[in-house]
C-alpha cells in the first residue's frame, strides 16, 4: 500500500510518500513560505524523485486538524484535488497524534501542543511503551494553567512535542521537573507520522472519500468568535 502524506497545519509543511511501511522519501521546510505556494511543487518533487506515479498512489493523507485555519485549509483541499479524479481513498489524520508516532522508540508520555493563541494550546496526551501509541485524551482545546495541572500527575516522562512545546517548557519547567523539551528535528510534525496514522486507519477500515474529508477545528476561527462577541 502507498500513501502519500502531506502535512500544513504549522509553520513546517512537509510531504512524505510510505509503500508497505517503509519510508521512500520525505520532505521538509520551515521557512515560513506560504503553504499555497510550496506544497505542490513538494508534491510533484517526491513522486518524481522516488519515481511514483501519482496514479499509484492507494491513500492520500493529510492533518486536518487542528492548526491553522489556513493551513488546514490548504493541505485539505490539495488532498482533495488530489484523490477525486481517481475516486482514491482519504486519510483523515490528526495532527496531535501524527506527532506521537514520529517518536515511538521513546518510553513515557507525549504532549502534543500547538500554540492556539490567547494563552491556549491544541493539546492530546499519548502513551508510549514497546513501541506502541496510546492514546490517553481527546484533541482538545484548552489552557496552559490547565494542562499544567493535568500535567502534573504523570511521573513518567514527558516529551513536549509541537509549536507549542518551548512555550510550555518555558511555563512548566520550573514546577515540572520530569519534562523534555524534545530536539527540533523532532519536535514539529512530519508527514511521515501522518502517513503511519494512515497506515493504522486503512488497517482498521476508517478511511474516507475525497468528498467525505473534512477540516477538523476545535474553536471557531477568530473573526467569527469575534463577531458572537459584538452579537452577544
Amino acid at each position: 500500500m502507498k500513501i502519500l502524506a502531506v502535512d500544513t497545519t504549522a509553520s513546517p509543511v512537509s510531504v512524505a510518500i510510505l509503500n508497505d511501511g517503509f519510508l521512500l522519501g520525505e520532505f521538509f521546510l520551515n521557512t515560513k513560505t506560504t503553504h499555497s505556494q510550496t506544497l505542490m511543487p513538494l508534491v510533484d518533487t517526491i513522486l518524481k524523485t522516488t519515481g511514483t506515479d501519482i496514479k499509484d498512489i492507494d491513500v492520500f493523507a493529510v492533518n486536518s486538524g487542528p492548526g491553522s485555519f489556513t493551513g488546514v485549509r490548504i493541505g485539505v483541499s490539495s488532498v482533495k484535488g488530489m484523490s477525486m479524479p481517481s475516486d482514491t481513498k482519504c486519510a483523515s489524520v490528526s495532527t496531535l497524534e501524527s506527532m506521537a508516532y514520529c517518536m515511538p522508540y521513546a518510553d513515557g508520555i507525549v504532549c502534543a501542543v500547538m500554540d492556539a493563541r490567547c494563552s491556549q494550546v491544541y493539546n492530546a496526551l499519548f502513551r508510549l511503551s514497546d513501541g506502541q501509541v496510546i492514546r490517553l485524551t481527546e484533541d482538545r482545546a484548552l489552557s496552559l494553567d490547565e494542562l499544567e495541572k493535568e500535567l502534573t500527575e504523570y511521573k513518567d516522562t514527558i516529551y513536549l512535542v509541537g509549536d507549542g512545546a518551548e512555550l510550555c517548557y518555558k511555563a512548566y519547567n520550573e514546577n515540572i521537573k520530569n519534562i523534555v523539551l524534545t530536539p527540533m528535528n523532532i519536535r514539529y510534525q512530519h508527514a511521515y507520522g501522518t502517513a503511519k496514522v494512515a497506515e493504522k486507519l486503512a488497517q482498521e477500515g476508517k478511511l474516507c472519500t475525497s468528498a467525505q474529508l473534512m477540516p477538523t477545528y476545535l474553536r471557531l476561527p477568530q473573526a467569527e468568535r469575534e463577531r458572537k462577541m459584538r452579537n452577544s
